[in-house]
């Protein structure tokens, strides 16, 4: 069977959509208090990105047999973590970035300490979501605890934060190894965490979960690369960022 980009990017928007009408019933419902924190999340989040890491969730969950809604909570968590990590790279004491997916960034149309709060309240969302998953039928409540306990680690100081401390030191000079391990840290952490959730969620055996774990590390890697590439000689107009 030949692989068909065409067929591919069809299904790849397909999914894209389910995934951002279901994070628009998450934080596009009926408006809480305090409006402006709600606004701050909602404008970080559904401001048209790629939405890779849930459809990997989904995907991942289907090639270990199951079915993809009944893992979109999880999905939907990762990307709230990944747009959490955006509106906190774009601050002024970090990439200091105006635009992000070709609108203003968070702490530019909402402040600095509004932007600080928003991906706080993000990531506390996403592990709401994730736990929440525990009450699909079907789902195995020591699973959803797994995951839970992989994404921490996936996120935390020795995952995408430990590799965004790295990368704050952008003036020295790194080996190749020294450059793998910042990106499988900042950028592939979570392409494996998300793809493993989605298959953890999904009971995948070990063997499989190792095979995907090995796509995922390359994957992200690949990724970055290609992000850092861009950086330098994209266009800004199709990037939404600066250059």
């Amino acid at each position: 069977m030949s692989f068909k980009l065409d067929i591919f990017e069809q299904e790849l928007k397909s999914r894209q959509q389910y995934v951002e009408t279901r994070l628009e019933e998450y934080l596009g419902g009926e408006p809480a208090q305090p409006p402006v924190i709600h606004q701050a999340m909602y404008y970080a989040v559904m401001n048209g990105g790629k939405r890779l890491r849930p459809v990997m969730v989904l995907a991942a969950a289907q090639l270990a047999g199951y079915k993809a809604e009944k893992v979109l909570p999880t999905a939907c968590a990762m990307e709230m973590i990944h747009c959490y990590s955006l509106v906190h790279d774009d601050l002024p004491a970090m990439d200091d970035d105006d635009f992000r997916r070709g609108k203003p960034t968070c702490h530019k149309v909402y402040g600095e300490a509004t932007a600080i709060l928003t991906g706080d309240a993000l990531l506390t969302a996403a592990f709401g979501l994730m736990a929440s998953n525990a009450k699909i039928e079907g789902i195995a409540l020591q699973d959803v605890v797994r995951v839970i306990e992989e994404v921490s680690q996936a996120i935390g100081s020795q995952g995408m934060i430990g590799g965004q401390v790295l990368d704050l030191d952008g003036g020295k000079s790194l080996t190749h190894e020294e450059l793998n391990f910042l990106h499988s840290l900042k950028t592939g952490e979570l392409f494996k965490a998300s793809l493993r959730a989605g298959a953890v969620l999904g009971g995948l055996n070990e063997a499989g979960l190792e095979g995907l774990t090995r796509y995922a590390e390359h994957f992200g890697l690949a990724f970055q690369i290609t992000d850092d590439i861009l950086d330098v000689s994209g266009d800004q107009l199709v990037l939404g960022k600066p250059i």
